[in-house]
């Protein structure tokens, strides 16, 4: 998903580039040569700003059961088992503020005309993907049992015991369908196509898929 922001900083890196790309003055009867404005610090402060790039969100459905023993005081009568329906979503991407100069490389073209700003080829490595968000959409009750007659009331510690599994189950299935990875080739393709905007030569690369896991 991208974001408003990201559109608008690029934009701005683009007219900048355009400006300089026309620049030409005479200074006592000398051309002095147009010097372009894409600089290292400049392309990393734009990255920067951008924040965090969504690149997948991972949609998982899953079976969830939660139980609690019963007790010899009640004669096990407050036994209950549940079996849920669970429905959730990963969203991954990579974190553009974790951006450093290290990871932006700048060169330019030899400059043939001194009245045309040198054409600029960035190189950008991308952080390691990471998780975003993990979240628990729906749940629904497949069957619950409450004893041996049940005639106990629904404890809903069993329900709260099901959503803490569902979504550590939602993120385990994502990372089983390789989520990092997927948030990895993505961001690196939307990239991509957020630079083309700005006439300069760019090559994206990344420092692979993150940890797939959620804190």
């Amino acid at each position: 998903m991208i974001k408003k922001s990201m559109i608008k900083g690029l934009l701005a890196l683009s007219f900048v580039l355009l400006l300089a790309g026309g620049m030409a003055w005479l200074v006592k009867g000398q051309t002095v040569p147009a010097v372009s404005a894409v600089s290292r610090d400049g392309v990393v402060t734009e990255i920067q700003k951008m924040a965090r790039l969504q690149s997948v969100a991972f949609s998982i459905d899953t079976v969830i059961t939660a139980n609690k023993e019963g007790t010899w005081q009640r004669l096990w009568q407050d036994e209950q088992k549940g079996l849920f329906v669970a429905r959730g979503r990963v969203l991954a991407g990579v974190d553009l503020a974790k951006i450093s100069p290290e990871l932006v490389q700048v060169t330019y073209d030899q400059q043939t005309d001194p009245k045309i700003a040198p054409h600029a080829n960035v190189t950008i490595t991308l952080p390691p993907s990471e998780v975003f968000e993990v979240f628990l959409d729906d749940i629904e009750v497949y069957d619950w049992q409450t004893g041996l007659f049940g005639v106990v009331d629904n404890d809903p510690e069993i329900l709260r015991q099901a959503q803490t599994s569902a979504k550590a189950e939602v993120l385990k299935k994502a990372c089983q369908g390789d989520v990092m990875k997927l948030a990895e080739s993505n961001a690196v393709e939307q990239m991509k196509g957020l630079f083309m905007l700005t006439g300069a030569s760019v090559t994206v690369n990344s420092q692979g898929a993150g940890a797939c896991y959620f804190q």
